[in-house]
């Protein structure tokens, strides 16, 4: 130490912070907390219910996470999440299954779906393209849906397929990983194409940037 130069005080260090909550509700509103946008009062309001409500439902929601991790799977054709296998939309016959449309999460295919407007067949990829963040083909269900595509027998109902829908979101990456889809795709002879895009109904031109107008110029149609 220098000569003259006051020693030196640590400030003590705080106390650790002791919860008020019994252990089994501190680590519920924990595990809570650690859901997607949840905070912590959230988590706090969501255990007390846990807490309050009667014991058979208190129950149901433990079962009903347990049977979500031990029964939901991802569909062996279109890697749709499904509790059968294959799932509903690829076991019904009804359904054009020549003609598959590409997503890239199983919530795109439910907001498809609920439209009602797409009789065909899908296939997730279960993301998109990154290589930022080292997502590459193999980190996705491309192999699935290029085998689909080779070999009848991999797609649903063992039909050839004629057409793939691009469905991927607007976006950088979409797009790039629409554009590597494409150059795998059509050298097996199949059709490709993609989700028209545009101005949405009841918006104006001032709010559109500059991706939307430029796709709404391209995929302009004669007025009949």
């Amino acid at each position: 130490m220098p000569d003259g130069a006051a020693p030196s005080r640590r400030k003590p260090a705080d106390p650790p912070v002791r919860s008020i909550y019994p252990e089994p509700v501190e680590r519920l509103i924990a595990e809570f907390a650690a859901l997607p946008g949840i905070g912590r009062r959230s988590a706090e309001r969501m255990a007390f219910h846990v807490l309050t409500a009667g014991r058979e439902e208190a129950l149901r929601l433990a079962r009903a996470v347990q049977d979500v991790k031990e029964r939901v799977r991802h569909c062996s054709v279109c890697y749709n999440l499904t509790d059968a296998d294959p799932c509903t939309i690829c076991a019904d016959g009804s359904r054009d299954r020549g003609l598959v449309l590409v997503v890239e999460q199983p919530r795109d295919l439910i907001a498809l779906e609920q439209t009602g407007m797409f009789r065909g067949v899908y296939h997730v990829l279960l993301g998109h393209l990154s290589p930022l963040d080292g997502i590459g083909p193999g980190d996705l269900t491309v192999a699935g849906l290029v085998e689909r595509v080779k070999d009848p027998g991999a797609n649903s109902g063992g039909v050839a397929v004629r057409e793939v829908i691009l469905g991927l979101n607007p976006t950088l990456e979409g797009d790039g990983t629409g554009l590597y889809l494409a150059g795998e795709l059509r050298p097996l002879g199949v059709t490709v194409s993609r989700l028209s895009r545009g101005l949405p109904s009841g918006g104006q031109l001032e709010h559109a940037n500059k991706a939307v107008l430029a796709d709404a110029i391209e995929g302009r149609r004669a007025i009949e």
